[in-house]
């Protein structure tokens, strides 16, 4: 069953974010956009590649109102031990989530429950808790953050746009669609 138009369930967890120890539940995402970046493990191959990345566009996450948190069934005291030794993880400044009871992996559906491991999930949230978008992806295929932010993009102009819809390979600025009868077989 897709997740996509359905609201994410409580939770508390604790995590890593700029040097503290902090703990995040779904209360503090009420009102802003985020974005769940689950993946398997630290200290491993693809995952510090795709955080990095994030990592190096989370300022335009951030001009676009959006918090990101990524996610694995680490503890929080491994997030920080990964950001204290690898030069990649190091730059995140974004919240890393501890989920080493897989509540938030079970809650998201991205549990692998013979592993023990979250599967490459993304998620994005609107500012009510709904899940706007998801993409899972198997653990060999990384995933591109400014592929994410035009899909945050397309998310937040269709929010504040009723009646509107983002047409594929859409970039802030382009032309929409509004569906009507007189599209019908016209595209």
């Amino acid at each position: 069953m897709s997740l996509v138009n359905t609201a994410i369930k409580p939770f508390k967890a604790q995590a890593f974010k700029q040097g503290k120890f902090i703990e995040v539940s779904n209360e503090d995402l009420k009102g802003k956009w985020s974005v769940f970046f689950f993946y398997p493990a630290d200290f491993t191959f693809v995952c510090p590649t795709e955080l990095g990345d994030v990592a190096d566009h989370y300022s335009e996450f951030q001009k676009l109102g959006v918090e990101i948190y990524s996610v694995s069934t680490d503890t929080h005291f491994t997030h920080k031990a990964w950001h204290d030794t690898s030069e990649t993880i190091g730059k995140i400044q974004y919240t890393m989530l501890g989920d080493p009871t897989a509540t938030l992996s079970r809650n998201f559906q991205v549990l692998r429950e013979d592993q023990g491991l979250a599967d490459r999930g993304t998620f994005i949230v609107d500012p009510d808790g709904i899940i706007q978008a998801m993409e899972v992806t198997a653990e060999g295929i990384g995933r591109d953050a400014t592929d994410l932010l035009r899909k945050i993009k397309a998310a937040q102009y269709v929010a504040a746009h009723p009646g509107e819809v983002c047409p594929a390979k859409w970039q802030e600025g382009e032309e929409t669609l509004a569906p009507s009868l007189d599209l019908v077989g016209k595209i």
